[in-house]
């Protein structure tokens, strides 16, 4: 389909509605580029898929795929055995728990309930319940890996709480104490990984103790008391020590996922696939719009057919029949009776049904498959090329027409020399 058909008949901003229904970024990209087809087997897959999505959604409501983030550089750094980190370890826990929650909503609630064209989609989905249960119970949170994430994590956190508490009590009883008259504040303060108190710079003298700033005038100097020092150094070998552990709690991690690297993947592409289809089974609810069927006789018959950018409300629908006892329509009427609008109507219903939407419209509406569909609306003059409107219609028309003959040209040449082909083939069995 060419571009300025697609933008004349408002086709981008049917896909912006659809965009706005999908929840996955892959999704979202999908919707983006949905174009019309014109292989009726694939458009009828499409319409299949999206009056299973609208089925569902009625009969269960909408379900969210959002935690469906991208996962395809994590997989690439597994293949090669690599080490995730926190946030991509997290981020396929929620893909595996996505997958258990729509999977369980893709099952059948009862054996009456008829098969749909989705199951398949659905039984794809592997939630990996033990490889996300043990990513969540290591990674509670963002940035953040629990003391249970292995013994010896939970052995050094608890020296460096005991640590920090003998270093508070030490600093405590000074601050309170012996060096209070040569505080500027009575308090305890960082600087960089340091436990220091606020000196005055006058009593430098008065305590012992390595200085790792001071303030900008110049009056108060952080020092670090000599009888805290030692802890704060076991207090930063602790702190490399937990590092270190967690780097080994990822890796172990990372070293399970990479078992399931493609089941992952798979994962990825079945829900952003389903949220692809749920978008379009959700535009057709919000339109209220119902499958058309299609055929290849180049038959047109649209059932109080509703412009989808109207108000609803105000719309007035239109009956539209081409194709079965002519195939020329002449809509004529007064300024602001809707001639144009029933045009852009059956030009943008043609378009959203190759494209597996469904289209606001009656049930059993019929559309045909074309290859092009040409439109040509609204004021088209050019000052630059001299052109009025009616001239610049008329170019368009022209064009159209070209386009047309040289269709058909193409069409019997490829006729003729396929005939020519089975001509040559008889002639070489006939020499045989």
């Amino acid at each position: 389909m060419n571009q300025k058909t697609l933008f004349k008949l408002e086709y981008d901003k049917i896909i912006a509605l659809l965009e706005k229904e999908a929840t996955s970024f892959r999704g979202g990209q999908l919707c983006r580029r949905l174009k019309p087809m014109t292989d009726i087997n694939k458009i009828n897959t499409f319409q299949e898929q999206t009056a299973a999505a609208f089925t569902r959604i009625v009969q269960k409501g909408r379900i969210s795929f959002g935690d469906a983030a991208p996962v395809e550089e994590s997989m690439k750094r597994l293949e090669v055995g690599g080490a995730l980190s926190i946030s991509e370890l997290l981020r396929i826990s929620r893909l595996l728990g996505n997958a258990a929650r729509v999977k369980a909503y893709g099952r059948h609630d009862t054996q009456e309930e008829s098969c749909d064209c989705l199951d398949a989609f659905f039984e794809q989905l592997e939630p990996l319940t033990p490889l996300a249960n043990e990513i969540e119970r290591c990674i509670p949170g963002e940035d953040e890996v629990s003391d249970d994430a292995s013994s010896t994590l939970k052995h050094i956190r608890r020296s460096i709480n005991g640590i920090n508490e003998r270093v508070h009590a030490t600093l405590t009883s000074l601050v309170n104490g012996s060096l209070r008259t040569y505080l500027q504040d009575p308090i305890i303060t960082m600087r960089g990984d340091r436990y220091c108190i606020p000196v005055k710079a006058e009593y430098r003298g008065q305590v012992q103790g390595l200085i790792h700033d001071q303030s900008s005038t110049g009056s108060t100097l952080f020092i670090e008391p000599m009888a805290v020092v030692k802890l704060n150094n076991d207090l930063k070998e602790l702190y490399a020590r937990e590092q270190e552990e967690i780097q080994i709690i990822l890796a172990g991690l990372s070293e399970e996922a990479a078992q399931y690297i493609e089941e992952i993947r798979a994962d990825y592409r079945a829900l952003t696939d389903l949220d692809f289809i749920f978008a379009r089974g959700a535009l057709a609810l919000s339109m209220k719009a119902s499958r058309p069927v299609f055929n290849e006789e180049n038959k047109i018959h649209i059932r109080e057919g509703r412009h989808p950018l109207l108000d609803p409300k105000t719309v007035v629908p239109i009956t539209v029949t081409l194709g079965e006892e002519f195939d020329l329509l002449i809509v004529t009427g007064p300024n602001t009776g809707g001639k144009t609008v029933s045009l852009k109507t059956v030009g943008l219903f043609c378009l959203m049904g190759q494209a597996g939407l469904h289209i606001p419209a009656g049930d059993r509406s019929q559309l045909a498959v074309f290859h092009q569909i040409y439109a040509d609306i609204g004021d088209e003059q050019s000052i630059e090329q001299s052109l009025s409107t009616f001239s610049s219609h008329m170019t368009n028309i022209v064009s159209f027409l070209k386009k047309k003959a040289m269709a058909r040209i193409v069409e019997h040449i490829a006729k003729v020399a396929a005939v020519g082909r089975e001509k040559a083939k008889s002639a070489y069995r006939c020499d045989k």
